[in-house]
C-alpha cells in the first residue's frame, strides 16, 4: 500500500497542535507517524523532516482553524483520553498559625532557571497560607561573591512575581553566629580544632574523635577567642559542632561550623571579620531566629538537614518542617556563575542577559514569560524523584500566554526576490491579531513590478510543486520559470496548496539574535513602535522579543 508521507505526518502534526493550544511537538508527530505506518521507520529522517516543516506551517495557523481541519479528517483525532490530573501541589502540615518560608541564594551572580523552583514553590505557600516571604542573602563565602547580585537577585525575584516580605543579609549576623558558636561550646557540643584537616577527616570515617574533642568549655572558649583575634592563620583552626561519631554516614560525623579565611576582602565588610561561618551553622541559626516554619530545598541538602537538627536538638528548638524534591536536570542551558562571570569579563558573554545563557535576565530577554516559568514548576510540583528540565513544556505554556496577546507579522530569513507575473498590483490587508479585529490591520499596497521575498525553502517548494498561496495576499502557479497570479480565493487549501509566508521587497531589514548565539538575517513587515520591548509573532518562524525599531529590526528569538 503507498503513503502518502505529507498527508500522515500533516495529520498527527495538526492533531497534536489541536490538543496544545495550537504548538505541534515534532517528535511527538513522529512518534505517532510511525506507531501508525512502521514501514515508515526505513525513512526517519525524511519523516522528521517533514515533521520539522510541517509542525512549523501549522504553528501560524489559527487555532480554530487547526481544529477545523483536523475534524474534517477525522473527528476521533480530536478526542483526548481524559485521566484525572493528581494535584502535584501538596497541602503543607502545620499550617494553622500561617508560615514563614525563604528563598536562600547565595550571591555569586543573578538567578539562573534552577533558582526558579524554590522561588516559585515557596511563593506559591506563602501566598496560599498568606504568610510570610523571607529573601535570605547567604554570603558568607567572600570568594564566590559578585557585588552586583545583591541588587540583580531580588530583580529577578520580582519578575518572577514573587513578593519577598523581609530581605536578610548574613554578612550583617556574623556576631549572631559567634554567640551560638559559645552556647554550643558551653553545652559542650562544639570544640576548636587544630588538627590537620585530612587527619581529622579519616579519624571521622573511622569513627574516632580526634584528640581536640576532648576539650573543656574553657579551653574550646580560650581557643576560638584566638581565631577571632587573628591568632591562627587560614586552615591552623577550625570550630566544629559535635554530632555522632557512630553514625553510619561518615558526612554527618561532626561538621564544621566555622573557618578562618584571612586572605578575602568581604564587598560588604571588607577584612572586619576573619572567621567565618560555614553554611550548616549560618542556616540553622538563622531558621530559627528568623522564625522559619516550612523548609523546602532539593535533596542534595539532605545530609545538611540531619546536620542542622543536631543544632536545633541541643538548644531545644522547634524544628521546620522539611521537604527535599529530587534533583533536576537542566540540560543545553549555561549556568554556573563563575564560568559565566568570567566569559563576561573576557567577552564571551554581553552580559548575564545573553540569550546563550540560562539566567532568569537571559531568558527574559528571550521572551519567556514569568507566569509560563510559574506554571511549569507547579506542574512539576514537589516531586521527589529526579527529573529533567523540559525546555518543550516550557515553551508550551509560554506559547499558551502568547498566542492569544502577541501581534502578527511576517518574516523572511535569506530572502529570495518573486517577481509575480498576471497582475499589476496587489494589496496586502492582514489582522495584527486574528483574534482581536479591534487591534487593526497591516496594510500595503504592492505596485508593478509586483515583487514579494520568499525564503528559499518555499521558493523551492513552490517551484516542485507549481502551486502556492501567499498568505493574506495572493495565490500563484509556477509557470514558465514565472510565479503567475491566480487569485485570491481561500478555497485552494482544500485542494492541498501550500501556505507561504512573504515580506514586501521594502520591508525592514531584520536580524533575530537566535538563542545558540547565531543571527538569523531577513526582511520582516514594519513593527508598530507600540510593540518595541514586547514578543510578536513572525508567522511561520516563531516568536520574537522586538529589541530594537530604526532603520532595522534587531529581535531576539523566543521559541
Amino acid at each position: 500500500m503507498s503513503v502518502d508521507l505529507r498527508e500522515v505526518v500533516r495529520k498527527y502534526a495538526l492533531q497534536n497542535a489541536a490538543l496544545h493550544k495550537g504548538s505541534a511537538n515534532p517528535k511527538a508527530v513522529v512518534g505517532k507517524v510511525m506507531g501508525e505506518v512502521p514501514e515508515l521507520r526505513p525513512r526517519s529522517q525524511e519523516v522528521s523532516a517533514a515533521a520539522e516543516e510541517i509542525c512549523a506551517e501549522i504553528c501560524g495557523m489559527k487555532l480554530e482553524d487547526i481544529v477545523a481541519e483536523t475534524e474534517s479528517i477525522n473527528p476521533e483525532l480530536l478526542k483526548k483520553t481524559k485521566t484525572e490530573k493528581k494535584d502535584v501541589m501538596i497541602e503543607l502540615p502545620n499550617t494553622e498559625n500561617g508560615v514563614v518560608m525563604r528563598m536562600a541564594p547565595g550571591p555569586s551572580g543573578p538567578l539562573h532557571i534552577g533558582h526558579t523552583r524554590v522561588a516559585i514553590l515557596n511563593d506559591y505557600y506563602v501566598k496560599k497560607y498568606q504568610g510570610k516571604y523571607i529573601n535570605r542573602l547567604e554570603d558568607t563565602n567572600p570568594e564566590k561573591i559578585d557585588p552586583d547580585a545583591y541588587k540583580m537577585i531580588p530583580e529577578d525575584l520580582a519578575w518572577l512575581g514573587v513578593h519577598v516580605d523581609e530581605t536578610v543579609i548574613q554578612s550583617d549576623r556574623f556576631e549572631i553566629y559567634y554567640d551560638i558558636a559559645r552556647q554550643l561550646i558551653d553545652l559542650g557540643q562544639a570544640y576548636v580544632c587544630t588538627c590537620e584537616a585530612d587527619n581529622w577527616r579519616k579519624l571521622k570515617e573511622q569513627k574516632k574523635a580526634c584528640p581536640c574533642r576532648s576539650q573543656t568549655p574553657e579551653e574550646a572558649h580560650e581557643l576560638f577567642d584566638k581565631m577571632l583575634a587573628h591568632g591562627f592563620g587560614e586552615g591552623e583552626a577550625v570550630l566544629v559542632v559535635k554530632t555522632d561519631l557512630e553514625h553510619p554516614n561518615p558526612a554527618v560525623r561532626d561538621f564544621v561550623g566555622l573557618r578562618i579565611n584571612d586572605t578575602a576582602v568581604h564587598p560588604r565588610t571588607g577584612t572586619r571579620y576573619v572567621v567565618y561561618p560555614m553554611m550548616n551553622l549560618s542556616v540553622a541559626v538563622d531558621d530559627h531566629l528568623l522564625g522559619l516554619t516550612h523548609v523546602i530545598r532539593g535533596k542534595d541538602h539532605l545530609n545538611n538537614t540531619i546536620r542542622q537538627e543536631y543544632i536545633f536538638k541541643y538548644f531545644g528548638w522547634k524544628k521546620p518542617w522539611y521537604h527535599h524534591y529530587g534533583f533536576v536536570k537542566i540540560p543545553d542551558a549555561i549556568l554556573k556563575t563563575s564560568t559565566v562571570g568570567t566569559g563576561i569579563k573576557n567577552g564571551e558573554y554581553s552580559g548575564w542577559d545573553d540569550v546563550r545563557l540560562g539566567t532568569v535576565r537571559a531568558i527574559a530577554k528571550r521572551g519567556i514569560q514569568a507566569e509560563a516559568v510559574r506554571n511549569y514548576w507547579l506542574d512539576v510540583g514537589m516531586k521527589d524523584v529526579d527529573i529533567e528540565f523540559a525546555w518543550d513544556n516550557l515553551y508550551a505554556f509560554n506559547r499558551q500566554i502568547l498566542d492569544p496577546t502577541t501581534d502578527r507579522y511576517f518574516f523572511v530569513a535569506d530572502p529570495q526576490t518573486v517577481e509575480i507575473t498576471g497582475i499589476d498590483h496587489l494589496e496586502e490587508c492582514a489582522p495584527l491579531h486574528p483574534d482581536h479585529p479591534e487591534r487593526g490591520v497591516r496594510e500595503a499596497t504592492i505596485k508593478a513590478p509586483v515583487r514579494v521575498y520568499m525564503t528559499p525553502a518555499d521558493l523551492q517548494s513552490f517551484q516542485e510543486r507549481g502551486t502556492v498561496r501567499l498568505k493574506d495576499l495572493c495565490n500563484l502557479k509556477w509557470e514558465n520559470g514565472q510565479a503567475v497570479y491566480t487569485g485570491n480565493d481561500h478555497a485552494v487549501l482544500k485542494e492541498g496548496v501550500k501556505i507561504a509566508h512573504w515580506a514586501p521587497v521594502d520591508g525592514k531589514e531584520c536580524e533575530i539574535l537566535m538563542p545558540d548565539g547565531t543571527v538569523q538575517k531577513g526582511v520582516c513587515e514594519n513593527i508598530r513602535a507600540e510593540d518595541l520591548g514586547k514578543v510578536v509573532q513572525f508567522e511561520r518562524f516563531g516568536f520574537a522579543r522586538i529589541g530594537k525599531i530604526g532603520d532595522k529590526i534587531e529581535a531576539y528569538f523566543t521559541q
